[in-house]
């Protein structure tokens, strides 16, 4: 089944056809009305320079003057293999196809809203006919019976003529031409760019991703560039205002050499304060006992990491180098 863009924004357009498997744009006069677009010729030639197909409007009151526009629109440089002219359906619209067709151009026999209609764009050898689904919907007919009927009837008589299916409103409707069987689908960009989403997809991605992360990123690169580092002989107080700054819920304790004392965390702040009360927060935080500090290398894989966090409870890791702090790991820093 052919996708084709239907839009006349310029910045969409370009958007979109950088998938690179769009097979051509459908346009209209309402839409580059609705862009404020003045120079109709002009941004049909940029449009045909930018899509692979381009369908677009050739308007008149007899099909001489649909011939005619054809003509004149393709003498602006377009290429007649890349280029398909859209008529509305009337007796006229579908003689004007006869003769577009007869002179080996494309035509797309649009506005269609009955199998009647769709009959005779067929018969006079339209390249597509074009029922309007949504616009059909809005009036209260079954749009989705009608265009079953459509594709049996090209099916059924062996006529050359690709349907599509148009006016989409909604990703209900991507799925309704795919079971109906039409040849081509025209859809809004907004739609288009719905049909990849699926909750449980972004949960699957998300869940792979996460789990390359934690194989192939080593815990140094994956800290936040913060060393919550302060000298042991500071006193609590204002190791509490700088673990506040620094945004840690802990805190590493380096002696005058830079050696490792310990990590003071909040955890450890909240027991001080209970069993000493507030004259604690006078105290250097490096007169307090420290036990062996829970630690990875950063040359570590953040799986490493990831088991230390599940098999010890807790958020934060310190993170040396050679022996050295280089700084903390948040739980959180395993998802980046």
């Amino acid at each position: 089944m052919e996708l084709y863009l239907d839009s006349a924004n310029l910045k969409e357009i370009e958007e979109a056809f950088k998938l690179g498997f769009l097979n051509g744009l459908t346009t209209t006069p309402t839409f580059m009305q609705r862009e404020g677009i003045t120079d109709v010729d002009a941004m049909i030639v940029k449009l045909s320079k930018i899509v692979p197909v381009l369908q677009i409007e050739a308007l008149g009151d007899t099909a001489e003057d649909v011939l005619a526009e054809a003509k004149r629109q393709l003498a602006l440089g377009l290429d007649p293999k890349k280029t398909v002219f859209k008529i509305p359906v009337s007796l006229e619209g579908v003689r004007a196809c006869k003769m577009l067709r007869n002179e080996g151009l494309l035509v797309n026999v649009h506005l269609v809203y009955t199998l009647q209609q769709a009959y005779m764009a067929m018969h006079a050898g339209a390249t597509y006919v074009c029922p309007l689904v949504g616009r059909l919907q809005d009036q209260g007919h079954d749009a989705l019976d009608l265009v079953a009927q459509i594709v049996d009837a090209v099916d059924h008589y062996g006529y050359d003529t690709k349907v599509m299916f148009s006016s989409v409103r909604t990703m209900e409707h991507i799925r309704n031409a795919i079971n109906l069987g039409v040849h081509t689908i025209t859809v809004p960009l907004k739609i288009m760019k719905q049909l990849t989403e699926n909750h449980f997809t972004t949960v699957g991605t998300d869940q792979f991703i996460h789990d390359t992360r934690l194989m192939t990123v080593r815990v140094k690169e994956a800290l936040n560039g913060v060393n919550p580092i302060i000298a042991a002989n500071t006193n609590l107080a204002d190791a509490i205002v700088k673990m506040t700054e620094y945004g840690f819920g802990a805190i590493t304790v380096v002696n005058a050499d830079g050696s490792l004392k310990g990590v003071f965390t909040d955890g450890d702040l909240r027991r001080k304060i209970q069993s000493e009360g507030r004259d604690v927060l006078s105290k250097n935080i490096g007169d307090f006992e420290y036990g062996k500090a829970i630690s990875i290398e950063g040359s570590a894989l953040l799986n490493e990491a990831a088991g230390i966090f599940k098999s010890t409870k807790v958020d934060t890791i310190l993170v040396t180098e050679n022996g050295k702090p280089l700084g903390m790991l948040d739980i959180q820093d395993l998802e980046g």
